[in-house]
């Protein structure tokens, strides 16, 4: 993992979120913690990412989602990774 991202400020983050249970719990901590446009970024790579994964080609990405090629490229980069944090959550969806 990134050195930059292994501290104790962002591991006691990612434990607080961890506590969340519900989607609307989620949405009320993300809008407290993030900005609009924070969280409409996130969600935009998480849709980018989810097209990439089922195999969607770059210029459907773009007009679907609004994305730049620069951020498709990037999650794009983050799929074949080796934190596979997207194909993580894409495996486990997969399963339920």
């Amino acid at each position: 993992m990134n050195g930059k991202l292994h501290d104790g400020q962002l591991n006691e983050l990612f434990e607080e979120i961890l506590k969340l249970r519900t989607a609307d719990e989620c949405r009320r901590f993300f809008l407290d913690l993030c900005t609009v446009g924070e969280l409409r970024a996130m969600a935009q790579r998480l849709q980018v990412a989810r097209m990439l994964w089922d195999g969607r080609v770059y210029s459907d990405i773009v007009q679907e989602t609004g994305a730049s090629s620069a951020t498709i490229s990037r999650v794009n980069r983050s799929l074949g990774g080796e934190l596979g944090g997207y194909s993580l959550v894409f495996k486990r969806e997969a399963k339920d």
